[in-house]
This record gives structure tokens, sequence and C-alpha cells, in this order.
């Protein structure tokens, strides 16, 4: 059959890597794709968000399943626009409906759902602008350090810990007053959780399930988790501290509930669930709901997944997601994310890419790359992504990092000290 994936980042570039492999895959789309996934399909210039745009491409190149990476344009509600026309409802889109996608688009939704559905989180209040004195009365009352969310998508920048109380309100008041626009016209006040986080997936016909492996992220821009935060610098997997006891944990008190909570509540979801979760002594409570793969942790959980991606794809409309077990190389992966000089802060474009053709033993995703006459340059404030694997994780790291020395364009930044918490 011929697959439209949207999106255009290092996630997007390791889906087409991964869906290429399957024999069922005939032509292969990328709307709009970079100068990486143009090495495994057919990029079209065509804006995720513009949803006529993609309907005319879908049809133009007779597609038979979508792939929706990003989580715009699902909180947007893709899915119920292919369901809604009457020339699209019979294609496959995997990813939820929007009502879906506002457990990640929205975090008080994503809150009252745990809440309503037992699932372990931390305390948390919501504020509006109209309740604006109440959110400030109410970090008086709470011990730092003080978290703040945007309820809305803000670019990954919408959440803010804060040490001082006057520093939190301060913030509390700028972010009501319109700091991240519509997304922070309501701020969630979360307990602070202290523990160490990881990533779980799964995929799901909105009644049943299967659990990929799970993975780990970094998100800070500097050695040792420090500095801002960033799309992810990295990414691990299998962890050490995730055993079967955990996991067990996972899967019986935030898996299960999630998705027979998603079926309670009728809600149409066929796609990936991504549980940003926390370790807090032996509990592993959720700390965000996002309505896609993560990334980078797809360049690890991918790799590590053996299964046809096309195959566990199509499971989700025919009925037959409970017979594709997953399938997990024993190997361990290690992504090492390559990033622009500045970045997340304001970064320059269109850097000449050296050295690719000297990596070896890794996997290369492309995510801020374009083509640029016979060569390739920077487009984005991540730039690449150097999957390796190995034995155990540092060895997969190493490789990753070797490898990531050897390209080269101005401005290059990568954290080589990944995993530093977890020796």
């Amino acid at each position: 059959m011929n697959i439209l994936i949207l999106g255009s980042g290092g996630r997007e570039h390791c889906m087409a890597w991964k869906m290429r492999q399957s024999p069922l895959c005939h032509e292969l789309y990328i709307a709009p794709g970079n100068a990486g996934t143009a090495l495994e399909g057919i990029n079209w210039a065509v804006d995720p968000n513009d949803f006529p745009a993609v309907k005319n491409l879908v049809l133009e190149k007779n597609i038979g399943l979508v792939l929706v990476g990003p989580e715009e344009p699902l909180v947007r509600g893709i899915e119920d626009f292919f369901q809604q026309d009457t020339e699209l409802q019979h294609i496959p889109v995997v990813g939820p409906s929007a009502e879906g996608a506002r457990l990640e688009g929205s975090k008080a939704f994503a809150k009252a759902f745990m809440q309503e559905f037992g699932i372990p989180t931390a305390g948390y209040r919501e504020f509006t602008a109209e309740t604006l004195e109440d959110g400030l009365a109410y970090l008086t009352t709470q011990q730092p350090p003080f978290v703040l969310k945007a309820d809305g998508l803000a670019a990954g920048k919408g959440v803010l810990i804060l040490d001082a109380v006057d520093e939190a309100q301060a913030e509390l008041r700028s972010m009501l007053g319109g700091k991240f626009g519509a997304a922070s016209s309501t701020v969630v006040i979360e307990q602070f959780l202290s523990g160490i986080e990881f990533s779980v997936f799964a995929l799901t016909d909105g009644h049943n399930y299967q659990i990929l492996p799970v993975a780990k992220d970094y998100k800070r821009i500097g050695e040792g988790d420090t500095g801002l935060n960033t799309g992810g610098m990295g990414a691990i997997s299998p962890l050490p501290f995730v055993d079967a006891d955990l996991m067990a944990k996972v899967e019986e008190r935030i898996i299960k509930p999630t998705i027979q909570g998603i079926a309670t509540r009728g809600i149409r979801y066929r796609g990936f669930v991504f549980f940003g979760l926390i370790k807090v002594g032996n509990d592993p409570l959720v700390i965000e709901y996002n309505c896609r793969m993560g990334d980078p942790e797809t360049e690890v959980v991918l790799p590590r997944t053996t299964n046809d991606l096309v195959a566990l794809s199509m499971s989700l409309f025919d009925g037959q997601l409970s017979h594709h077990a997953i399938q997990e190389d024993h190997r361990a992966a290690a992504t090492v994310v390559l990033v622009s000089g500045g970045y997340p802060g304001d970064y320059e474009k269109g850097q000449a890419i050296s050295g690719l053709d000297l990596v070896e033993g890794s996997l290369i995703f492309h995510a801020g790359s374009k083509q640029a006459g016979a060569g390739i340059v920077t487009n984005g404030g991540r730039v690449l992504a150097i999957t390796s694997y190995g034995a155990t994780f540092p060895e997969a790291l190493n490789t990753s990092n070797q490898n990531a020395t050897r390209i080269e364009y101005e401005g290059k930044y990568f954290r080589s000290d990944l995993g530093f918490d977890l020796k």
C-alpha cells in the first residue's frame, strides 16, 4: 500500500525508516519531511496542519494509511477531519480523535481524566485570569519548588519549575496575562514530585493495547541536566531501574485504567499513548500524557522493536492488535542529538553539514536538516539524532558519542554525558 507520514523531525525519519522495511509498504510519502526522510521515501511540501492540502495529497497518491507524527494536527482534529469526509473516512489514520488528543492538548483535561479513573499523579489545582488572586494565595500554601503548567500546547516551553514563591507568583501573573497566548489561559499548579523520570509507550485501538520498549530522554541542554529545557537531547532504552516489578505496577495502575477510561468515555483512539512517568520511591506516577510517540525516544524505541510497523498500525483497524505481541531487540540503544548553537534560544539555519559519510556503526535520523544543492544544511534547533546499538547502554552511547564527533557544522553541540544518572 501507499503510506503517508505527517511531520518533519527525527521521529518521522525513524518512522519512515521503520515502515520502509515492511513488505506491505509500496510507496512512502512524508509531508513535509526533511533531508533524511528523502532517503526513505518521497517528501511532499504539505503542511500537516493544512487538512485540505493533506486530503488532496492522500487522494492524488492513493494513500492507504496515514501515520501522524506530531501532536498539533492531532489536537487540531485531523483524525476527525478524515472521519467526517466521505472521500477519506475509509482511510486508516494512526492517531486519536481531537477528544483523545486532549490528553496532551489540555493539562487540566488530563488531570481530571486521571482523577476520574484513579490514575496516580501529582496533586494539582487549575486557575484562570478570573481566579488569579486565588492562585496567588494558593502558592503561598505550597512548598517549593513550584510547578506551573500552561494548559495547552506551548511548543515545549509551557512548564516552569520555580524555587521562590514571589517568582512563582510573578510567572502565574505573566502566564495568565498571555505569556504563552491561549495555551496559558488556564494554568495548572502541580505538586512537585522528586524521583527519576522515564517514558512508556503503548499502541492502542481504544480497547486493547500493546506496550512498546521503555525509554528515558534527557531534556536539559547542559551536562548533568542543567540549563534550559529542550525538545530532547537524547534517549536510552532499556533502563536498568525499570524492572519487571515496576512495569507490572505501571501496567496495572496506569496503562490499564487509562485505556479503560478511554473506552468508558467512548473516545475514538487508535494510535500511540505516551506515558511520561516518574518513579517516586518504588511507585510510578504520571507526569503527563502525550497523544503520539515522543522525540527523541522514538529513535531508540522503534529500533528496539522488531515488529513490522505497518502491520502493527493496520492491526489497530482490523481488530488484530491483541495478536501482535511486541518483540524487542535484546540489545540496548542510545540516541545522541546534535543541536544548533544557541538552541533552545535563537540559532542560525543553513550551516553546511559534513562528515555524515564518516559515521560507522550508527543510524542517523535527520531532524532539522534540508537538502541544499548537492549538500545538506541545518534547518532547525535539533539537527540530527545518532542512534547506536550495544550490549549495554554505555557501549551504545560510546558509539553514538564517537560518531557525534565525526559530524561537523558551525555551532554543533551535543551532550556527551547521557545516562550519567543510570550508572
